[in-house]
């Protein structure tokens, strides 16, 4: 039998993030205020910014932060309703609820995007802003959902937990809305094990970003922007709101900043070799009957960090006996729907009360698949785990066709 490789082990830390963390532990400096200037957490927001080609970054405790302090910082209404795909993870309409707004769902297809035709049709039923979730790292039609966001003045978050590294007709995704959010938990393409960051161009959504975070006082100004002239306009967007805005606290510390750091100069590398892993490992998977991963959109250039595929022409105890049959073999599939708590399926998110009607994300949940595949697997792992469904699907068939 084929050998599964540890398709669950993060991404390493690199030797420089162990020298700073050393560093840290004997200064004790592990508050990202206690630093007059230059602390890693400010030094990570300047970098990030600059990395992303953003004007301004914010280092918070998780995406689901990120999100959250998003939403407030737009300054939404409460009960404002905000537009969220209904493939996603729990954490985003949970930082809808949090936020005092109203998720409201829309359908998703079969190739994990949004579908368009429902969104134009829920847009304008009293949105005041939209989230998309480039889950998984799948980007949605960014050009169409920006032109009716725009043309309503409506704000986009994008949450781009999945999607560091992904580009958008050249363009990198999080820099499309106004704010964008990324992650940093451990099954990312950096790994903090926790941790998040939001990116923007706008002082004034920034600025009260910053002090809902925790910067109480004046230590709004220890962070540092990319770009001197940006700090003006920083300045006066905080000058208006120095003490109007509650404190959530919910920044970063300096010992994960410390961490990420050191791995921002190896994104490029990751995500280089994460999409030709998940390339490859898709083109043997779509050679084969049963197995369909949707093609990318013309304008998107993925970051990859794992595989998603839609099982064909399988019955339901055909599609249990796979996941089983892989399982047995090493590799664990996640299929989103076929679990009563997976938290990707929007029926167990129960905390909304009402549960929305959304057929064609729910049948496609019910087919979809998701299996890690780590940057780091060399060529004979991504074969290994290949090998693996194919077999157990081989399995499957014979069985059903005998």
């Amino acid at each position: 039998m084929t050998q599964a490789p540890d398709v669950h082990q993060a991404e390493p830390i690199p030797a420089a993030a162990r020298e700073a963390i050393e560093a840290l532990l004997q200064s004790g400096d592990l508050f990202r205020y206690t630093a007059p200037q230059d602390a890693p957490v400010a030094l990570l927001e300047s970098e990030f910014a600059e990395l992303l080609g953003a004007k301004y970054a914010l280092a918070v405790s998780s995406c689901s932060a990120a999100l959250f302090l998003s939403l407030k910082a737009l300054g939404l209404p409460r009960d404002a309703r905000v537009l969220i795909p209904g493939f996603t993870f729990a954490a985003v309409p949970s930082s809808v609820i949090h936020a005092d707004c109203v998720p409201v769902l829309c359908e998703v297809g079969d190739n994990y995007r949004i579908d368009m035709a429902d969104f134009e049709a829920r847009i304008d039923d009293n949105i005041s802003a939209v989230i998309i979730s480039h889950m998984r790292g799948h980007t949605s039609d960014m050009d169409a959902i920006m032109a009716l966001c725009d043309a309503r003045n409506i704000p986009v978050i994008e949450d781009a937990a999945h999607s560091l590294g992904t580009t958008w007709h050249g363009r990198n995704i999080g820099t499309i809305g106004k704010i964008g959010c990324f992650s940093f938990q451990s099954y990312k393409m950096i790994n903090a094990g926790e941790g998040g960051i939001l990116i923007s161009d706008d002082a004034d959504a920034v600025a009260r970003a910053v002090i809902m975070s925790g910067a109480y006082e004046h230590n709004w100004k220890k962070h540092k922007v990319p770009m001197g002239d940006n700090i003006r306009d920083l300045e006066e967007a905080f000058g208006r709101w120095q003490n109007q805005l509650p404190l959530y606290n919910l920044r970063m510390g300096n010992l994960s900043a410390a961490v990420i750091r050191p791995q921002l100069p190896e994104l490029a590398r990751r995500v280089t070799d994460g999409r030709k892993g998940h390339d490859y490992v898709a083109d043997r998977l779509n050679s084969a009957a049963n197995f369909n991963v949707p093609a990318k959109l013309a304008a998107e250039v993925r970051a990859p960090d794992s595989i998603q595929f839609n099982l064909v022409d399988l019955s339901d105890d055909e599609i249990d006996a796979f996941a089983a049959a892989a399982a047995a073999r090493g590799v664990k599939v996640q299929i989103f729907g076929r679990s009563t708590d997976n938290a990707r399926a929007f029926w167990n998110w129960q905390f909304l009360g009402d549960m929305p009607e959304l057929p064609k994300t729910r049948a496609m949940l019910m087919r979809a698949c998701d299996v890690r595949l780590p940057v780091h697997l060399s060529r004979e792992d991504y074969d290994a785990v290949a090998d693996i469904l194919l077999d157990a699907m081989n399995e499957v068939t014979r069985s059903a066709a005998a």
